[in-house]
């Protein structure tokens, strides 16, 4: 009987005669998870392919209110006439959850691309956007038993389910845990690297290990002012880095994108994951390689301060940004 890792092997033997790109060959451009499914290993290796080539467009979503559901896509699609090929979406409201994973679903079924972030709560405060920003006993909470730690896996056991029910459908998820971590402003941010690089490792380790959740891509996302080596797990367990910015006229980001290649160098590729303004994608180069980009929902989207309806035709025109439409076919996930 085959191995796990002989099946994997095999099955992308046979992706080969169906028009599926190999996996990557070389070491360090394989996956951190051994055992990550094939529906991620084709789509990390669609990523290093287009590394240095092109950059994907990305879209975050404020969410699926009633006042304004697809607000951000409807709004690309008639400046644009195109979509992006990544959609952000968010764990930030337990009663959005489950939409938020039909929304993936959706969008992966239909040829896109999905990433996630969770704006997770002080666990022992509750859910939502402001939560995120108060503080939380983080030493405390890498002490099994104690009460910060109970609530901390209690949620991150939820998300863990959550992430599941993406894994059974088939979908590989761009998944960013614990965003903007360099900054002082959410939880895990506020009690320094050691302290994160643990969360990290923990985070890593229940997903991987215990929950067995093989679908997942992880994207380390510094922010922007501070892109300190102090702050990096390791490649073990990071698949994707990124640094983001949201200062208008911040040009091509080469010395962010200098910072970051300064600590992953050639082992990952780059991400400017969040943005506000788009760059311009005419200054885009070896020295701003950007894997994607992922603009920031509401305002920092529509906001002329932000970007311009002129503006975005250009960039979701121009031959260096891929949008939806140009992504391969062998990507959409038959969920």
């Amino acid at each position: 009987m085959l191995n796990r890792r002989e099946t994997l092997g095999m099955t992308a033997a046979l992706g080969l005669l169906h028009g599926v790109p190999a996996l990557a060959a070389i070491p360090n451009r394989r996956l951190s998870n051994p055992n990550a499914s094939p529906a991620a290993r084709t789509l990390y290796a669609y990523l290093w392919s287009q590394y240095g080539r092109k950059t994907l467009t990305g879209q975050q979503e404020q969410g699926s209110g009633p006042t304004n559901p697809n607000g951000e896509l409807d709004y690309l699609k008639r400046v644009t006439g195109k979509l992006p090929a990544i959609l952000g979406l968010d764990y930030i409201d337990p009663r959005d959850n489950a939409a938020v994973n039909d929304r993936a679903t959706a969008w992966a079924s239909s040829g896109g691309i999905v990433t996630l972030c969770w704006h997770w709560g002080a666990p022992d405060i509750g859910t939502g956007y402001e939560n995120s920003k108060k503080d939380f006993d983080v030493v405390a909470a890498l002490r099994p038993g104690t009460p910060q730690n109970v609530a901390m896996m209690r949620d991150m056991t939820e998300v863990a389910r959550l992430l599941k029910v993406l894994q059974d459908r088939g979908v590989p998820v761009l998944w960013r845990p614990f965003h903007e971590f360099s900054g002082d402003w959410f939880w895990w941010g506020k009690h320094g690297p050691d302290a994160f690089k643990a969360l990290w490792a923990l985070m890593y380790d229940q997903f991987t290990r215990v929950h067995r959740l093989d679908n997942l891509i992880w994207v380390l996302g510094w922010a922007g002012q501070n892109v300190d080596p102090a702050w990096y797990p390791g490649r073990a367990t990071v698949d994707v880095a990124g640094a983001d910015i949201y200062a208008k006229d911040h040009g091509n980001l080469a010395p962010m994108f200098a910072q970051v290649k300064a600590t992953v160098g050639d082992t990952l590729p780059i991400c400017l994951h969040e943005n506000g303004p788009v760059p311009d994608p005419a200054s885009l180069g070896p020295t701003s390689d950007w894997l994607w980009f992922m603009t920031w929902h509401t305002r920092w989207l529509t906001g002329t301060d932000q970007n311009t309806p002129d503006q975005l035709r250009r960039d979701f025109a121009s031959k260096r940004y891929i949008t939806k439409d140009e992504l391969p076919a062998w990507l959409k996930v038959k969920a």
